[in-house]
């Protein structure tokens, strides 16, 4: 504890040496001391210091140069850091201004990345930690190799449960994993990854006689070994032999969305200009922004398109897929080069972003105020001049909801749709859109406020619920068709599943509340590798083992690693977070409970 205050002691020197309230000689001298310090940011629930005052956003050059924070300096600046260049360490920083985000370059640049090799950081920056020893060693036995090369890591590596489909490499799954070695100096297997999903997508795809979309990812893809003729081969699912035969939505998104996460941490721009890359981002998007007869710039989805892959009633347009939607549409924009074809595609996006943004903000919406609205909705109203839209029935709105919803705070309910809103709260459709700024600067810190006003809800003993409330008896009966897996408060329905504690991490340093992945976090390492790395828990709080929840599942791992990663170095969010766009801010004309 003594040294931890000197340490304090030191780092509150440095900052106020920075602010000019000290002598300047003295400054000079200290100042070529910050650059091989970090501020320990795990302390004792009884410090009375916080840290969070004390961490600034600094832009680090070795050399003489005055510090400036990235506030002061221009994004050009920030973007022409040379890829070359070894950064030194950066204290722990609170982002609350989105304007910081998509200039951060993640130390994951190494000063060999310019020749396409990679080693990886050393994992020194962390306190010794036998649980984040563990998550890497479980990890790195997750790998699957195909003809020499690492391609991705397995579902879960549980060696008491038939394997079924967690033998095979996930598109949406690998996402932290892949973020995890991005941040770890580690990018090759990302680039394998997205060269072999690439690969997959040019496939034909069929089921019985039908064809699908030629855009369509893979869910999922299985590497075979033939010892014998040591050879390797590859087979992809792209829903045929999935649970209702559902092709995944999502898989596209994600894939868009870690491409320019590794751009973003490498510096490397190669990959993504490639001209496959190029074609595989508009194979998707043509999928996504084909003309037909609706009326909304949301996609229409069916049920079980995304990582709720079951029947749970999200059809129609599920906020996670919007949510997804739109970051990848932003991420594709900043990726897509205007030569081929580009340039149409990025005007398409732009258009299809406005409305989206606009649409979701609004009628997605609800705090306490639009709640007492739609309870006072009228019905029938047949004009352009309608407030209640979508005809939604104020008798509908379920009874849980008006006590459940806090005076403050608010989120984006899980579906809207004609004359039906599911009020459900959807964690990762929430906490995406904090991170592509789909929700403005107020929604996003309101719906931080909603998950501190209802920690024991959605957090419990194990962060954190994908959905909230769960089904129950007729209701689940009729809208899960009565899917034994999926009963109330397990699995997809109100379980609790720790790979969401990565996007939880991201959204809380992004809103300025890194206290809030601090103490997810410490729930979460009381119990998870003592419980074996679990899938999903159960129970209204999260208190116990999911009934079928595999041990070593890889994403809940790889979740952890990020979450402390990102803590650490909170520099990691500019690969996973995007400012708001000036250019797409509605006017909303009622509360967002800031």
């Amino acid at each position: 504890m003594e040294s931890d205050f000197s340490e304090l002691r030191d780092s509150v020197s440095s900052l106020r040496l920075e602010s000019g309230l000290e002598h300047a000689d003295t400054a000079s001298e200290r100042r070529s001391e910050v650059g091989t310090r970090t501020i320990e940011f795990y302390h004792s629930a009884k410090d009375p210091i916080d840290l969070v005052k004390l961490m600034d956003v600094k832009h680090r050059q070795a050399g003489g140069e005055t510090h400036r924070s990235l506030d002061e300096k221009s994004f050009s600046e920030i973007m022409n850091f040379p890829e070359t260049a070894v950064r030194p360490p950066r204290a722990l920083e609170t982002v609350k201004s989105s304007e910081c985000l998509e200039g951060m370059v993640s130390p994951g640049i190494r000063a060999n990345s310019s020749s396409g090799s990679s080693q990886p950081r050393p994992q020194t920056t962390f306190e010794p930690n036998a649980m984040i020893s563990s998550a890497w060693e479980a990890l790195r036995k997750s790998l699957v190799h195909f003809r020499g090369k690492p391609v991705g890591t397995l579902a879960a590596c549980d060696p008491t449960e038939d394997s079924l489909n967690y033998n095979q490499v996930f598109v949406r799954d690998f996402v932290p994993s892949g973020l995890a070695f991005l941040m770890n100096g580690e990018p090759e297997i990302v680039k394998n990854f997205l060269l072999k999903a690439l690969r997959l997508q040019s496939w034909e795809k069929h089921i019985d006689c039908f064809t699908l979309g030629e855009g369509v990812m893979p869910a999922s893809f299985k590497v075979l070994h033939d010892p014998s003729r040591k050879f390797d081969t590859m087979i992809a699912d792209f829903g045929e032999s999935a649970i209702g035969r559902v092709a995944p939505v999502d898989s596209g998104f994600w894939w868009i969305i870690l491409l320019r996460a590794y751009v973003k941490s490498t510096g490397d721009h190669s990959l993504a200009d490639m001209s496959d890359c190029q074609r595989g981002m508009r194979l998707i998007l043509t999928l996504c922004l084909s003309d037909g007869f609706d009326t909304f710039p949301t996609l229409l989805c069916a049920d079980g398109c995304c990582m709720i892959d079951r029947r749970m009633g999200i059809y129609g347009y599920p906020i996670e897929i919007q949510s997804l939607f739109f970051m990848a549409l932003r991420c594709a924009r900043f990726l897509l080069r205007p030569e081929a074809g580009g340039k149409e595609f990025l005007e398409r996006i732009d258009k299809r972003l406005h409305a989206l943004s606009f649409h979701i903000r609004t009628y997605y919406w609800l705090d306490h105020q639009q709640l007492n609205n739609i309870y006072r909705y009228k019905t029938e109203e047949y004009s352009q001049t309608a407030v209640n839209k979508f005809n939604v029935i104020p008798d509908s709105i379920p009874d849980w909801l008006f006590d459940w919803m806090p005076m403050k705070g608010g989120y984006f309910i899980g579906n809207v749709s004609p004359a039906r809103m599911d009020f459900r709260w959807f964690t990762i459709g929430n906490c995406v859109a904090i991170l592509s700024s789909l929700s403005t600067p107020d929604q996003s810190s309101a719906i931080m406020d909603l998950i501190e006003e209802r920690w024991e809800e959605l957090v419990g003993y194990m962060p954190l619920k994908v959905c909230y409330p769960a089904l129950e008896s007729r209701e689940w009966q009729i809208t899960t068709g009565c899917d034994p897996k999926n009963t109330r408060w397990s699995y997809h329905n109100g379980g609790s599943w720790p790979v969401l504690l990565w996007m939880l991490t991201a959204a809380s340093i992004k809103t300025g509340r890194p206290q809030i992945a601090r103490k997810a976090i410490e729930l979460m390492e009381a119990r998870l590798m003592k419980d074996g790395w679990p899938e999903y828990y159960d129970g209204k709080l999260g208190r116990y083992i999911g009934k079928q929840a595999r041990k070593f599942q890889t994403w809940s791992i790889a979740g952890y690693l990020v979450s402390k990663m990102m803590l650490e170095d909170p520099s990691h969010l500019g690969m996973i977070s995007l400012e708001e766009d000036r250019k797409m801010k509605p006017s909303l004309t009622r509360s967002v409970s800031f």
